[in-house]
């Protein structure tokens, strides 16, 4: 077990804790010890819902080392983990991730939602709400009696509202209706766009793509959707806005559901939808203020692992 001197030159045991944010795009992975952040690492998603065990496996054990070597401690000295994963609140699904945590680290190993750890690295143990968009989406809240409450994050197939794969199937669905409408000839830059990164030659084979089984990764065109707004394409400016106003929607309800009409609230976002569209942030955060709802003043985008980091540390104090 690593050890530390302190001042009075006696060498004392240093506990070692892990905080893993495993998203459906990326996994983010923090080594500490009670006080300091010592290693870092990320790797692919590591979902096991949308990725699979397989590469969930991969990702996992990529970021733990990266992390580890980062920290200069080996995965065997690690005390207590904590997992962050869209479905861990899930008795199935937080037993299978346990299992394949376990493989890498030891100490004991706890499995929870995605939101929980972003609420955690967002507010603590305090009242608050946390709006989630990356490759899915979520809204947590919890209001100062201890009251919880969610919106969206049904599966991408039906919710997941405003999240990276909603964008993505908004934008080629745009794409199609301004070709229906013959507002183009041929779908507009986005499409064109769209169709590059699938390796599409034609409109006929995006929509084979777009329709196929399994689907294609709809998230994965979120660059391409933000470079398209960024050259002033209508179409890709209108996704995105309306991607601002789903997840405002998703924040209102669950404030609406635990706080009271009136009530100061405070809001904070995550997830790279949030981290990588300005524009998303900032039609999120007019629509609330619209309806005079108080936000985190200049508040970032959080990071969940370091919540997760931090859940861990909790149970050991």
């Amino acid at each position: 077990m690593p050890t530390r001197v302190c001042a009075c030159g006696r060498t004392t045991l240093v506990s070692i804790f892990l905080g893993i944010d495993g998203g459906g795009s990326k996994t983010s992975c923090y080594v500490g010890d009670e006080k300091s952040l010592l290693g870092t690492g990320t790797a692919a998603g590591s979902n096991v819902i949308r990725v699979g065990e397989h590469q969930a496996r991969e990702s996992l054990g990529d970021a733990i080392r990266q992390a580890c070597t980062a920290a200069m401690v080996s995965p065997t000295q690690i005390d207590r983990t904590c997992v962050g994963i869209a479905g861990g609140a899930r008795s199935e699904i937080a037993r299978v991730v346990q299992r394949l945590v376990s493989e890498f680290v030891s100490g004991e190993i706890e499995v929870a939602g995605d939101m929980v750890i972003a609420m955690e690295a967002a507010f603590g143990s305090g009242p608050g709400v946390i709006v989630i968009a990356g490759t899915g989406s979520i809204a947590y809240g919890r209001n100062a009696g201890g009251e919880i409450a969610r919106a969206g994050g049904w599966g991408y197939a039906i919710s997941d509202e405003g999240s990276g794969h909603w964008i993505g199937r908004a934008a080629v669905a745009a794409c199609m209706r301004a070709f229906d409408e013959a507002r183009t000839e041929d779908g507009g830059m986005l499409l064109e766009s769209i169709m590059k990164s699938w390796g599409a030659t034609t409109r006929e084979q995006a929509v084979v793509t777009a329709n196929a089984t399994p689907p294609p990764d709809f998230a994965a065109l979120l660059p391409t959707v933000l470079s398209a707004a960024d050259a002033a394409d209508a179409a890709a400016l209108d996704v995105l806005t309306r991607a601002g106003v789903e997840l405002a929607t998703l924040a209102k309800i669950v404030i609406g559901r635990i706080f009271v009409k009136a009530e100061a609230v405070s809001v904070a976002v995550s997830g790279g939808v949030f981290c990588n569209c300005e524009l998303v942030q900032k039609v999120f955060y007019e629509r609330l203020r619209a309806d005079r709802i108080q936000v985190l003043p200049g508040a970032s985008v959080v990071d969940p692992a370091k919540g997760a980091l931090e859940l861990a540390r909790r149970e050991t104090r």
